[in-house]
């Protein structure tokens, strides 16, 4: 009897993830949309995850669907900014190391608990990552800084603290995880946008990517609803990412700020309306 429950469980995820033409078209716009996003300011999961759950995919397989096709955008837009890039070792490696952990914490813990209770708690998370973002200047009273060249033992410290929980995040649900990013790196003291979004695409990618290997391991990758989104979102990231270049410093922050408090009133309204 369990085993049939099983095979007809397995039947109807099957039939409820089956595509058709409009549903394809839908999600491959949402992929476009959601790559062009993370590779400007993050949150392009903001329109993913959504448009997944639209087309029937379940909550668990969505996100970890989500996660894998728009880690394919956020690694192809890396190469726009590569000129940008100029952030040293000693920088780089622990927050490379810390995501790699925190992702995949994340990402386990996605698999064998509930988002309910997570999600309560992400509309706060957001507000704060926004927040500080958007006033990361005045927090630091570093107007010229460089992280590649002056950032302090204690700040680096302190950016891999919240990088780890930011990777926690990001390997459990992801929505967002980019402003998260932008925040903790404005606030540590980097001022040029461009290589803070270079910084934070890196970082995004590891953590992205290590969620993927897990979700794929584990069998919760909704596979035709993951190939089309991972084509618009490789088009939308890269493409967005030689355009983001072209625009004023300012209107990015701004858009980056604009982002996030879309985000928090979504999430906030989600989680207790």
């Amino acid at each position: 009897m369990g085993k049939r429950a099983l095979q007809e469980r397995s039947a109807f995820v099957i039939q409820n993830e089956a595509l058709n033409l409009p549903q394809a078209m839908f999600l491959l716009a949402a992929g476009v949309l959601g790559g062009a996003l993370n590779s400007v300011a993050g949150g392009g999961s903001f329109i993913a995850f959504p448009a997944l759950l639209f087309t029937g995919v379940p909550a668990v397989r969505a996100n970890a669907t989500n996660t894998i096709a728009l880690f394919v955008g956020v690694t192809a837009s890396s190469g726009a900014y590569r000129k940008h890039f100029n952030i040293s070792r000693r920088v780089m490696l622990p927050l490379i190391a810390t995501s790699v952990l925190g992702g995949l914490l994340g990402a386990v813990l996605l698999i064998r608990t509930p988002a309910q209770t997570f999600l309560r708690v992400l509309p706060w998370l957001m507000l704060g990552a926004t927040l500080l973002f958007a006033f990361g200047k005045r927090l630091t009273g570093r107007t010229h800084a460089d992280i590649s060249a002056e950032a302090s033992n204690a700040a680096l410290a302190g950016a891999c603290v919240f990088e780890f929980g930011v990777a926690v995040y990001g390997g459990y649900f992801g929505g967002g995880m980019g402003i998260m990013n932008l925040a903790m790196l404005a606030a540590i003291g980097m001022t040029n946008i461009h290589a803070i979004n270079e910084l934070k695409v890196v970082l995004g990618g590891v953590i992205n990517g290590v969620a993927t290997v897990t979700f794929i391991v584990s069998g919760a990758i909704a596979w035709p609803q993951a190939m089309v989104m991972t084509i618009g979102a490789l088009g939308g990231g890269y493409a967005a990412a030689h355009y983001a270049q072209k625009l004023p410093q300012v209107w990015i922050r701004g858009l980056v700020i604009v982002v996030g408090v879309a985000m928090t009133v979504y999430f906030f309204f989600r989680a207790y309306a």
